[in-house]
This record gives structure tokens, C-alpha cells and sequence, in this order.
């Protein structure tokens, strides 16, 4: 059996509320907390086990807020209390990751860091292992490393890289530079992606030695890194780091580790990427998770719930039930159901990424009790 990395420390960023998978995700459940795979355990838990064998247990940090150290330390009852770290409120993942890579820099200055999300969902685990070995081995030569999802299809979704120059790295299979990030496409423009084949979808992932990662941050935001420094230098003294953060993090730009690392490393030529050949998805919105429940079956209805009691007919689509209720669909297609105690959500696949508008309705009228 291959052996953890001596040298790699994995981060989990476990914040976010996923508010086009309301009322599913709310501010105080948010979906890394659900099974939404019905593998019997949360994403969190899932992304946990999946990196358990390249670190062991005792190198996973997870970086999330206050309000959800509890829920966090239940599903995780292995994790120690100094690798967990909490955010004050919510400053995006450039603060997230790089408050980890400052502390864990301190801790230990050779480390190599990935940050992996607690929200997505890989299928293939040995597959996944090879890459992220073979991104650490492009990070010990000084390189921030991304892992990019080989397409499925072309879709509109997601980021995509391009692969540049190809990377002679010894240990790594397969890598390149970074020629460039691209925004999510239009379908036509998805499509001449997928077909060239130097497009990866973008998951995220990063891979790196701590003072590379921050070295890129101070070139980008010298004021960023000199608040992480110093949060980082207190964070060990219990009696410092409360004040520390109280006074430092609110002052940090919200803002994703793409603009601030990624983007302008990959200008510089320190940004490579590794191809993950597995299955990948980040269950942004109710299509994607019908789809992964109904295994890309478009005629099937995938059900969520432990109680779920449904009666369909020439039905498909995803149903998610929190209640005691029979919801009962008869001919209609792709549609989206979910039934919580207190909010009813119906539209259709088509229509899912608009959920989040639901939800800053909501917020401008008051609904704050269904968030």
C-alpha cells in the first residue's frame, strides 16, 4: 500500500453555503455537511477519507467558520484541534488557504500544501492519489500546481485551463504550464474546447509549497500577506489570536486564490497543471446533483432522503425530501423538488443556476428564517 507523503499537508476550505442548492444548503447546514451521494456520509467526511491516505490522519487541516466548528469536529471526530482553523466570518478562499499555508508555514517552513474543497465530488479514488502525487512532485520544484479535470462533455459550468508548454518534471507523468485561465464558456465555445483537448476544466485544486504560495500572494497583494503573516505569528498563542483575528481578518480583501495566485502565476510561467483523469463535480446546482444520482441517466428521477416517499409516473429529474409528506410526480420532465419543513422549492434542470436568485430575494425581503 502506498505510504502518506512525508512532507504534504492537506487543506480543506470548508466555507461557502452553496445557495443554489437551497433550501437543501443554508447558512447554517451548508452543503459540505450533507450526503448529497448517498454514500452514507457528508462531503466533508467524503473529501476527508480521500485524503487520509496521502497525508495520514494527523495531516488534514480544515479551514471554516465559527458556527460550524461543532457540526465539523462531529463528522470528523480524528481531526486535531490545532489544524482546525476558524474564520471569523467569511473572506473567500484567497484568505482561507492562504491563512493555512501562513500557519502551517510557521509550524513546519518545507511544508507542501493542497487545498482540496469539501464540497465536490471525485469518483475515482486511486486515479485522484496519482495526480496528487504527481502535483507535489511539480511543487517541489517551485511551482504552484493546479490538477485539471479531463472534459466529459462541454460544459458551460465550469472554468477551463489551457495547457501551454509541456513540464519535464521527474516523478510527474504528465504535466505543463498554464497558458491561461478561461471563464465559464458559452456551449459553443465549450464545445471547441473539449475537441482541442488542451482544455481542462478548472477544480480548484492547488498544490504547493507554503512560501512559494505566499511569495505569490505578497506579489500580488503585499497588504494580504503582511495580515496573514501576522495572524499567522499569533495564531498558536491561544491568548494572542483571538485579538489578532478579531482586529486582522475583517481587514482582509474577499476575494478567490484564482485572481490572486493562479491568474498571475500563470503570467509568470510558475503556474503548472497535472490532468486528473477521474470523475469530478462540484454539485453546483440541482442539475448537477440530479445527474450524479441518476448516474447521467436523463430519464431517470434520483431521490434524496432518508423517509422520501414518492410516487412518480413518466417522471424525471431530482427530488430531495426532508419531510414526512408523499410528493407524488406524473410526466414531467427534469424537474427539481425539494421539500423541506419550512420551504418548498419546484423548477426544472434548465432553470437550476437561478436558484441563488431565490435566495438574494429572499435576503432583501427579510426571509432570513429559511436561509
Amino acid at each position: 500500500m502506498p505510504q502518506p507523503i512525508e512532507d504534504f499537508y492537506a487543506v480543506i476550505p470548508a466555507g461557502g453555503v452553496g445557495s443554489r442548492l437551497w433550501p437543501l444548503s443554508r447558512a447554517d447546514a451548508p452543503k459540505f455537511l450533507h450526503d448529497l451521494t448517498g454514500s452514507g456520509h457528508s462531503l466533508l467526511r467524503d473529501t476527508w477519507d480521500r485524503l487520509e491516505p496521502l497525508t495520514g490522519p494527523d495531516r488534514i487541516a480544515v479551514v471554516t467558520g465559527r458556527a460550524h466548528r461543532a457540526a465539523v469536529e462531529e463528522q470528523l471526530p480524528g481531526i486535531a484541534d490545532l489544524n482546525v482553523i476558524l474564520e471569523s466570518e467569511p473572506r473567500d478562499s484567497a484568505a482561507a488557504i492562504g491563512l493555512a499555508a501562513a500557519i502551517l508555514h510557521r509550524r513546519e517552513p518545507d511544508v507542501i500544501i493542497g487545498s482540496f474543497a469539501a464540497d465536490h465530488v471525485i469518483r475515482g479514488t486511486r486515479v485522484f492519489e496519482f495526480a496528487v502525487r504527481d502535483a507535489v512532485e511539480v511543487a517541489r520544484e517551485g511551482y504552484v500546481c493546479t490538477i485539471g479535470i479531463t472534459p466529459s462533455e462541454p460544459a458551460v459550468g465550469f472554468g477551463y485551463i489551457k495547457r501551454g508548454d509541456e513540464l519535464i518534471v521527474d516523478g510527474a507523468r504528465d504535466a505543463s504550464l498554464v497558458e491561461r485561465f478561461v471563464e465559464k464558456p458559452d456551449l459553443e465555445t465549450a464545445k471547441q474546447y473539449v475537441a482541442d483537448r488542451d482544455y481542462l476544466w478548472n477544480a480548484g485544486m492547488f498544490i504547493s509549497r507554503a512560501d512559494v504560495l505566499l511569495s505569490e500572494i505578497e506579489a500580488s497583494n503585499p497588504d494580504m500577506y503582511a495580515g496573514l503573516i501576522a495572524l499567522a505569528e499569533a495564531w498558536d498563542d491561544r491568548d494572542r489570536r483571538g485579538p489578532a483575528v478579531d482586529r486582522i481578518w475583517p481587514t482582509l480583501p474577499k476575494i478567490a486564490i484564482d485572481y490572486v495566485v493562479a491568474e498571475p502565476a500563470a503570467e509568470r510561467g510558475r503556474l503548472a497543471v497535472v490532468p486528473g483523469h477521474f470523475d469530478w463535480d462540484d454539485v453546483g446546482d440541482f442539475a448537477s446533483l440530479a445527474k450524479l444520482n441518476s448516474h447521467g441517466r436523463k430519464n431517470d428521477l434520483a431521490i434524496l432522503g432518508e423517509n422520501a416517499r414518492i410516487l412518480s409516473d413518466a417522471a424525471s429529474g431530482i427530488v430531495v425530501s426532508h419531510t414526512d409528506r408523499v410528493i407524488s410526480l406524473i410526466g414531467v420532465k427534469d424537474i427539481v423538488v425539494v421539500d423541506t419543513p419550512d420551504a418548498l422549492l419546484v423548477t426544472t434542470s434548465e432553470h437550476a443556476q437561478r436558484v441563488k436568485g431565490v435566495v438574494d430575494a429572499l435576503k432583501l425581503t427579510g426571509g432570513s428564517d429559511v436561509l
